[in-house]
């Protein structure tokens, strides 16, 4: 198998997709998002305002506000959109920022636990 030519300039293309665009590129570099936490089971759903020409949003953006005009979870997003995590967290970010999306996080976990479960598996332990 031969090498590439180093003087040859590489080339990002997905033999059925066309050029790739990678994710740095959509969030600018970012890693983090502006604003938001988004866990996976996060709600996410459009608001039905239209994006401002001067906020900069790329398509990705739109695409995630198209999507989201019923509730998704992050995670949803992410795989319908077929783009990693991170990148739809920053893009979120984004869109929160904008006043685009609001996002309904999950409810925390009770730190208080009922002890009459806990006595009934000790009772059903103890009749076994």
């Amino acid at each position: 198998m031969s090498q590439p030519d180093d003087s040859s300039p590489e080339r990002w293309i997905d033999d059925h997709a066309g050029p790739v665009v990678r994710p740095y590129a959509m969030t600018r570099g970012r890693t983090r998002p502006s604003r938001g936490r988004f866990d996976l089971i996060s709600l996410v759903f459009a608001t039905p305002r239209t994006p401002p020409p001067e906020a900069g949003l790329g398509p990705e953006h739109l695409a995630i506000q198209d999507r989201c005009y019923e509730p998704l979870s992050v995670a949803e997003v992410a795989a319908y959109l077929d783009l990693p995590l991170g990148t739809v967290r920053v893009l979120l970010g984004d869109l929160l920022e904008h006043g685009l999306v609001q996002v309904q996080e999950p409810r925390p976990a009770s730190t208080h636990t009922d002890d009459s479960v806990f006595e009934a598996v000790i009772n059903g332990l103890r009749a076994l």
